[in-house]
């Protein structure tokens, strides 16, 4: 089994900036894409970006793009999300979650990951 764990989140005014952590354990920490994706209230589970562990390709949703980052620390076995001119649109939870089947997959897809985490809520104030 694997344990996410995601911490970060708050109350932050619009503009300001944020950095979500994801930290893995529980298995050798070999999956093969981790993704972040988020939840606000009364809405479905979007996508916001996703990391593939031996490439290190990113992706991004277009509501991001330009205002996210996400990045790894392999020693650490930690995702980061660092979250830009954050808007009140961007309230949200947020999760991350672990792919560790192989094989192509949309990695902007939620049932294509193994594990999630629990959650962080970040919420924006305009």
């Amino acid at each position: 089994q694997v344990q996410l764990v995601e911490s970060g989140g708050g109350l932050v005014q619009a503009g300001g900036s944020l950095r979500l952590s994801c930290a893995a354990s529980g298995r050798r920490f070999s999956s093969n894409a981790m993704g972040w994706f988020r939840q606000a209230p009364g809405k479905e589970r979007e996508f916001v970006a996703a990391l593939t562990w031996s490439g290190g390709r990113t992706y991004y949703a277009d509501s991001v793009k330009g205002r996210v980052t996400i990045s790894r620390d392999n020693a650490k076995n930690t995702v980061y999300l660092q979250m830009n001119s954050l808007k009140p649109e961007d309230t949200a939870d947020y999760y991350c979650a672990a792919r560790y089947g192989g094989g192509v997959a949309d990695l902007s897809v939620g049932r294509w990951y193994d594990y999630w985490g629990q959650g962080t809520q970040v919420t924006v104030s305009s």
